[in-house]
């Protein structure tokens, strides 16, 4: 449906208007003049100087025509103006009074303008309301996963209160680890969260990621022998200005997420360079993702088998820090199927990390996200150099 910019439809109109009173000068007045001029034959003499009442006649003819059409075209347009801003005023009502299922509707005639301010309302009101979706199912899913350990701490101090259990070191380990997982969620929950508010902050230094590889490995080595898997790391020498507190956060988020659901088996973690970006990634020998589900495996709770997932323990946010972690760096996150059918999981972060300088001084920041800063940082001697945007370099590790 092609729509007219409001400017060219104006221009437009007073054209027509224009054109069609000169028409009606020129015509009018000869029709006019013919059937006078046959009715009514002037008088022998020279004609009169001043208008008769033949002529103020005509001029008052001209002039209802000439308003008649101008009022009619300014209805006309006045109407394609008008009728979607007031479908977008009741759809802003509605919205405002809590049903933000509300649209408005621009019409098959409206103008170019305000049809792109209707879409753009509709395409508010949807994030609106997808968010409000979000909003409920996050909190439906945050009280699902508190629940279960706060219902087994619960249960077990009330047995030891009431004397039902013996104060015992199994008992003491059950309980601190019920307390472990509450702390792993809330800690996910906290990264998620300021992600998607983009105040997940980094302390950025230059970091061997082969020491961080090497750390999480070896914090999860247990485990995983345990299970029946062993880990191979291939790597060559990386040092990267990035927080490796957050990147080996990651690293162990991936291997646990292995460590539930992937095959006993191998579990390959490769770190190479490739261009301008580092790429970490951890392959495991299946089963892999369904290619249904791949597309969402790092949104926040997203689970391939729900059930399956929370009898292993999983809470549905270690991806979703994964990619919060990556994204922080100016890098993402991303899923693929090996040659053998299994997961490969990659962190890729740039080799410059994007900085932002807070106001008024004090530390500097590091945002979520690519393209969101000021400036970039590069390594230097004795610490980070962070080039801002206005012109001037600040060391800041």
């Amino acid at each position: 449906m092609r729509r007219y910019r409001l400017s060219r439809q104006i221009t437009l109109s007073m054209s027509v208007v224009a054109a069609i009173a000169v028409l009606m000068v020129f015509v009018g007045t000869f029709i006019f003049y013919s059937f006078y001029l046959t009715w009514f034959p002037p008088p022998p003499g020279p004609p009169p100087l001043m208008p008769e009442a033949p002529d103020f006649i005509l001029i008052a003819i001209f002039l209802l025509l000439g308003l008649a059409i101008a009022i009619h075209a300014a209805l006309r347009l006045t109407r394609r103006i008008l009728a979607p801003l007031n479908s977008l005023a009741e759809g802003a009502r509605k919205i405002a009074a809590g049903d933000l299922t509300a649209r408005a509707v621009a019409g098959d005639r409206s103008l170019g303008e305000t049809a792109q301010l209707v879409d753009d309302f509709n395409a508010m009101a949807q994030r609106l309301q997808d968010v409000a979706v979000s909003m409920t199912s996050w909190n439906a899913a945050i009280a699902h996963e508190l629940r279960t350990p706060l219902t087994i701490l619960r249960g077990r101090l009330h047995g030891l209160a009431d004397g039902v259990f013996e104060p015992n070191d199994e008992l003491l380990r059950s309980l601190l680890a019920q307390v472990e997982n509450l702390s792993r969620l809330v800690e996910d929950l906290r990264v998620v969260t300021l992600s998607d508010s983009q105040r997940l902050d980094l302390r950025v230094e230059p970091t061997d990621l082969v020491k961080e590889v090497e750390q999480s490995i070896n914090a999860m080595r247990p485990a995983l022998e345990g299970a029946g898997f062993s880990v191979r790391m291939t790597t060559e020498p990386v040092t990267l200005p990035c927080d490796g507190a957050r990147i080996r956060q990651a690293l162990l988020a991936l291997l646990e997420n292995a460590h539930r659901y992937a095959t006993p088996g191998m579990i390959e973690i490769r770190m190479t360079r490739e261009k301008a970006e580092v790429v970490i990634a951890v392959e495991d020998e299946g089963p892999g993702l369904s290619a249904g589900f791949a597309a969402q495996a790092f949104d926040a709770f997203a689970r391939a088998e729900p059930s399956r997932s929370r009898r292993l323990g999983g809470s549905g946010l270690g991806l979703s820090v994964v990619r919060a972690i990556a994204e922080a760096h100016g890098g993402h996150a991303r899923y693929s199927t090996s040659e053998k059918g299994g997961s490969v999981f990659e962190i890729v972060v740039p080799d410059r990390v994007p900085w932002r300088g807070v106001a008024g001084g004090g530390s500097p920041r590091w945002p979520v996200g690519p393209g969101r800063s000021a400036g970039e940082c590069r390594e230097a001697d004795g610490g980070i150099i962070a080039d801002r945007s206005d012109g001037f370099q600040r060391h800041v590790a």
